[in-house]
């Protein structure tokens, strides 16, 4: 997040929500924007493909379809720009590439972009005017906006439409990516990414690589890495012999399920490091135990950027132990010898190649988080990002035109699929799912349809229905509900034995080009009753 949580509660006038459910998947978060919506009179946007919750609440919402975000924002860009909303003197002082937006944004006009969206070009000039026209205005997103093919022009989008109105830097203003996990935004601050090292510090970088280099006592490969999909395509091909998986479950969270189990059975070895026995685990060849977050050291840095201690509450159970001293003994073995005490000294070496978390201490984070940047132990740590300048200097612009979705619906495949997160689950449901209260509340997984479509297809409410991709097929039960539209339907991902990511896709083209994330929220399908 470029700004902090309570902002939303306290200093946002417009908060503008895509691709984000919230009050389910970020619930503190959600309490607080209802809060300053009922409270301080801030004006709501949301616009999604499902009537969520926030949307009964929301001053316009836009339902759009699956896969058109850049058209919905560019279309937003339009109205602001034709109707003078713009903020002038930010775009001369502070940025660079606007010309070339304007002249792609003009030919999305509200109409136009109807035709493509669904949404009515009313609720599109509606929605434009109540986010330009707000003192200050805040766009939050979550992964229903990332998880496409086309995801970093969709993130690319809805920062050209701060920094049109000059919605950045200031409190109550910014471009929020609300994370899907607890830590992570520590683990990419920490090198968890193919294309960096901590501090997002580039792995082609030759003067990054010497530093490392340096501070490790290794030599480091000029080549980045490649993504979690992009591995499992590899070892479906033989092209990777070995994987290792950390607190991750492929078996479930991936594309097209059948596609990663036959990468996973062409291993020659497979490790997994988890807290219980995964489906991925139990296709492992070694399981080491780790710990949960009650019995482990260490800090969480979390969706604001702020850095927060973890401390032990028990000790861990059995021969279970906690994840920095599965890979330091592992490191040893491998011969490169890892001998820390503990998790602070870790941390200690971490800030001596992480510039950002330099001036970050255990003494300072005892009572209350610290937000990186945070370059010197005087420093009081950064709240809000891009008050002066940003990183580059001036903010960019991008020019970014609408591509539709790598998978429309067809004949055969007549129904767009999306899919989601409940509130009484998380993510793969290896610890949710073992709570007897939660699974209690919803046991097993549920395809949500609307009533003209079910009525269509001869599905009543609570009917066990099979659904159908190309990639293949799940058994579970419909809830008729009008929070969908009438082409789209929408399961959750969290149940095994009716696993969304059994139909989802992971051919190379329906990957984002850029960050080679898999496009989750669009898949055609068919609906059979059962």
């Amino acid at each position: 997040m470029t700004n902090s949580i309570n902002e939303l509660q306290n200093d946002a006038k417009a908060i503008f929500l895509i691709g984000t459910n919230t009050t389910e998947n970020h619930p503190v978060i959600g309490y607080k924007i209802k809060s300053n919506v009922r409270k301080n009179g801030a004006k709501l946007i949301v616009a999604d493909p499902r009537r969520i919750e926030l949307a009964e609440m929301a001053d316009v919402y836009m339902q759009f379809r699956p896969g058109t975000d850049v058209a919905l924002v560019n279309a937003m860009m339009n109205v602001i720009i034709s109707e003078g909303l713009l903020d002038k003197e930010f775009i001369a002082n502070r940025t660079e590439g606007f010309e070339a937006v304007a002249e792609v944004v003009a030919k999305y006009t509200p109409e136009a972009a109807e035709k493509i969206t669904g949404v009515p070009a009313e609720d599109i000039r509606k929605a434009a005017r109540i986010y330009a026209e707000a003192e200050v205005a805040s766009i939050c997103y979550a992964m229903g906006l990332t998880q496409h093919s086309t995801g970093t022009d969709n993130v690319k989008t809805v920062c050209n439409l701060a920094l049109l109105t000059g919605n950045l830097g200031k409190p109550g203003g910014g471009v929020n990516p609300l994370r899907g996990q607890n830590n992570v935004q520590g683990a990419c601050d920490m090198g968890a990414l193919p294309v960096s090292y901590p501090a997002y510090q580039a792995v082609s970088n030759p003067d990054v690589r010497e530093k490392f280099e340096k501070a490790w006592g290794v030599e480091l490969s000029p080549n980045n890495g490649v993504t979690l999909t992009k591995a499992i395509n590899m070892a479906h091909h033989g092209e990777i012999k070995s994987i290792i998986v950390i607190g991750e479950n492929p078996m479930v969270s991936d594309p097209d399920l059948h596609h990663v189990e036959e990468a996973l059975d062409n291993l020659e070895f497979l490790m997994v490091q988890d807290i219980f026995l995964t489906e991925t685990a139990q296709k492992a060849d070694v399981v080491f135990p780790g710990v949960s977050f009650a019995e482990k050291d260490g800090t969480f840095s979390n969706t604001e950027r702020r850095v927060q201690r973890v401390r032990q509450a028990i000790n861990p159970r059995g021969d279970a132990r906690p994840d920095w001293q599965i890979l330091c003994e592992l490191s040893t073995r491998l011969g490169y010898p890892m001998n820390y005490a503990s998790p602070e000294e870790i941390f200690n070496e971490m800030r001596t190649v992480t510039p950002s978390y330099a001036g970050i201490t255990y003494g300072r984070i005892e009572e209350c988080g610290l937000h990186w940047p945070c370059p010197t132990e005087e420093h009081p740590g950064t709240p809000i990002l891009h008050k002066e300048k940003f990183n580059r200097g001036l903010g960019l612009f991008h020019a970014i035109d609408f591509k539709e979705a790598a998978e429309l619906p067809d004949a055969e495949y007549p129904i767009l699929l999306t899919t989601g997160r409940s509130l009484y689950h998380y993510h793969t449901g290896t610890m949710t799912r073992r709570s007897v209260g939660l699974d209690a509340i919803q046991p097993e997984n549920e395809l949500q349809i609307h009533p003209n479509k079910a009525a269509e297809l001869g599905i009543n409410d609570g009917d066990k229905v099979r659904v159908v991709s190309r990639r293949g097929s799940i058994e579970l039960k419909a809830r008729v509900t009008d929070i969908v539209d009438e082409n789209v339907v929408f399961t959750f991902f969290h149940f095994a034995e009716a696993a969304a990511n059994v139909l989802t896709n992971a051919a190379p083209e329906s990957l984002d080009p850029v960050a080679g994330i898999p496009e989750y929220k669009v898949s055609a399908v068919r609906v059979e009753k059962i």
